[in-house]
Parts: C-alpha cells; sequence; structure tokens
C-alpha cells in the first residue's frame, strides 16, 4: 500500500503564466464592456404623456439615448479587448491604459445614471460594474502586458508570400499570351 505522496507540483511555466494572465486580461475587458454595452441598451426610464380625453403616450428611454457617450465607449472597450491580442510589448500596455480610462469613463456613465431620478437603477448599476470589470482589465494589461506573449509568427505575412514571383505562378495567372504558349508546347497552364 503506497501513502500519498507529499511532492510539491512544479510551479508554471512564464509563458503559460502569460498566456494565462492574457487571457483572464481579454476575458475582463471583454466581459466589462459587453456587459455595460448590454446594460446601456437597455430601458432606463419611461415617460407617460397625458392627452385630454385620449390614454397616455408612452416614451421609452435607453441609457443610449440618456448618455449616447457610454456606448460609444463601451464599443472601444470591446475592440481593444480584442486588439489587446494583436499588440505587444509598449503597445499594449498603452492599450491597457486607455482600455482602463474608457471603463473608468463608462463606469461614470453608470454612476451619474444612479444619480439621475426617474431612471431604473439596475440597468445603470449594471454599466457602473461593466465598466469597472473592464477597467480592471485594462489597468491589468497596462501593468503586466508588457511581458505576454504575442501572436505566433505565423500571423504575420512574410515578404516572399505577400508578392510571389511572376515564374512561380501557373501560367494561367501570368496572362492569356502565357497560357496560349503553354498549351503549344504542350503543357498543362493550370500548373506551374
Amino acid at each position: 500500500m503506497s501513502g500519498p505522496t507529499t511532492g510539491a507540483a512544479a510551479p508554471p511555466s512564464p509563458g503559460a503564466r502569460g498566456r494565462r494572465e492574457l487571457t483572464y486580461a481579454v476575458l475582463l475587458c471583454l466581459a466589462g464592456a459587453g456587459l455595460a454595452f448590454w446594460a446601456v441598451t437597455r430601458t432606463w426610464s419611461v415617460e407617460l404623456t397625458s392627452r385630454a380625453s385620449l390614454p397616455p403616450t408612452r416614451h421609452a428611454r435607453t441609457g443610449a439615448d440618456l448618455l449616447p457617450w457610454v456606448s460609444a465607449l463601451a464599443l472601444v472597450g470591446l475592440a481593444g479587448g480584442g486588439a489587446v491580442l494583436a499588440t505587444r510589448g509598449r503597445v499594449r500596455r498603452l492599450l491597457g491604459a486607455l482600455l482602463a480610462l474608457a471603463g473608468l469613463a463608462v463606469a461614470a456613465g453608470g454612476g451619474y445614471g444612479l444619480t439621475e431620478g426617474g431612471v431604473s437603477r439596475q440597468w445603470p448599476a449594471l454599466v457602473l460594474a461593466g465598466g469597472l470589470v473592464a477597467a480592471a482589465g485594462g489597468g491589468f494589461t497596462a501593468l503586466r502586458g508588457g511581458d505576454w506573449p504575442a501572436m505566433g509568427a505565423r500571423y504575420e505575412r512574410s515578404a516572399r508570400s505577400a508578392a510571389p514571383s511572376r515564374a512561380d505562378r501557373p501560367a494561367v495567372e501570368r496572362g492569356t499570351r502565357d497560357a496560349w504558349e503553354a498549351l503549344d508546347r504542350g503543357e498543362d497552364p493550370t500548373v506551374s
């Protein structure tokens, strides 16, 4: 019978830790900005206008109607969350700082909505929470993002793949004359 092993698990490699932190930061930015954008598009207030002998009219107003800049900043947060993946080094850290500021501005919009009279409290509170979550993701990126891994080289175009030489392409792609000349020689013009 063997007893439990007392060996400690090996700590994660720096590369694995960086990828995990990158994933957390991107998810925080996307989830926070997505929550804020969704909440700002909900109905925050309903105004009833009475009309003499007719039923009153309802005019629903969303958070985007009341504070249009909040939805714009939430969309910036969504786009920036994806851009964190495509950047590296100082640019990523600068992007993180901008995302933190955008998240704080979204949170301020939610806080302002909470102070307004006649406004439902749940949607501005969700905008506030989403803005704070997005700001946390941006702040985390600004502090730690310089050391995280970047996209692999497989996503970057090399000079050779960007512009293949004329001779490497099949005769059909080089031009009609080359295709006819290849046929005259008895060659298949679709194969280089």
